[in-house]
């Protein structure tokens, strides 16, 4: 039995790494990084499951901290879209898996971050590098427990999906997001521009009240969006899976996949902030 299970995770092991490199590859050529930083940054990616593992299997020693046991309570409570009938338990559950995981691939883009960015590129780019890391073990982890419980032909049906969709739907999820953080990142270059189009007149409101500086409060604002559109779309897509709505997934990720190649090929993105960095340090801020 040892060395079935030791087979079975050698092959889920190989059989992950496929999609990784083939997806890798392909948004890789998009904006090429330094390969040190790719590597690093992908085994963050990895790191970045472990907090949710050791909050599952915090459960066994204290079950209040499941906090999924809780929306079991909201099973009767139905949201009706008239064409479609969604539990408020199943929203309230996809809703927090989105929070966990994409708040620790945010934070392994944070880390990563400091001076290594030029463009907004560049952050789009190692979220999804974090994002594939952390899908990597992800599925590992998925093919292992599949194989052992379902057999054989469910483990191939799953690495089939899960290679396809899954994989990208991590890369699209973190990718929303880097755009965002990307913006957040160059807060300061980026709301002179913007500032100039008369925008942001809560923000200007905030500034009154807080008297934060309004590139800090735009920052956090941008932060705040990309991780809010990333649990969003990652929740939406663990419902369509969950209540069996397949007909929409294939769609849903090509519309995904549509708007990553539009985020990726805007111009602006490729402007080379880290040089307006050192030209404009010794300017005064205009704000």
């Amino acid at each position: 039995m040892q060395t079935e299970a030791l087979i079975r995770i050698i092959v889920s092991i190989f059989a992950a790494l496929i999609p990784i490199i083939i997806w890798g590859y392909l948004f890789y050529q998009k904006n090429p990084e330094s390969r040190q930083w790719t590597f690093i940054t992908f085994f963050g990616g990895m790191v970045a499951v472990i907090p949710i593992l050791l909050y599952k299997y915090s459960w066994q020693y204290f079950p209040s901290l499941n906090a999924f046991d809780y929306f079991k309570t909201f099973e009767t409570n139905i949201l009706d879209f008239t064409f479609v009938v969604l539990p408020i338990s199943v929203l309230l559950t996809f809703m927090l898996v989105g929070v966990f995981e994409e708040y620790f691939k945010h934070i392994v883009v944070r880390i990563i971050d400091h001076g290594r960015f030029r463009t907004i590129d560049d952050a789009i780019e190692f979220s999804i590098i974090a994002a594939l890391g952390f899908a990597y073990i992800e599925n590992i982890l998925y093919f292992t427990s599949i194989w052992e419980s379902q057999g054989t032909e469910s483990f191939i049906i799953s690495v089939i999906f899960r290679s396809i969709f899954s994989t990208f739907a991590h890369i699209l999820f973190s990718g929303i997001y880097g755009y965002y953080y990307g913006i957040a990142y160059f807060s300061d270059q980026v709301f002179q521009e913007e500032i100039r189009r008369n925008r942001f007149i809560l923000l200007r409101i905030l500034h009154r009240i807080s008297h934060f500086r309004l590139p800090t409060l735009f920052h956090e604002e941008k932060v705040l969006e990309g991780l809010l559109l990333a649990i969003i779309t990652h929740a939406f897509f663990n419902i369509l899976l969950e209540m069996s709505w397949t007909i929409f997934i294939v769609p849903y990720l090509l519309f995904g996949f549509v708007t990553l190649s539009y985020l990726f090929d805007k111009k602006e993105n490729h402007k080379n902030y880290g040089r307006l960095i050192e030209k404009e340090a010794a300017e005064p801020e205009k704000i």
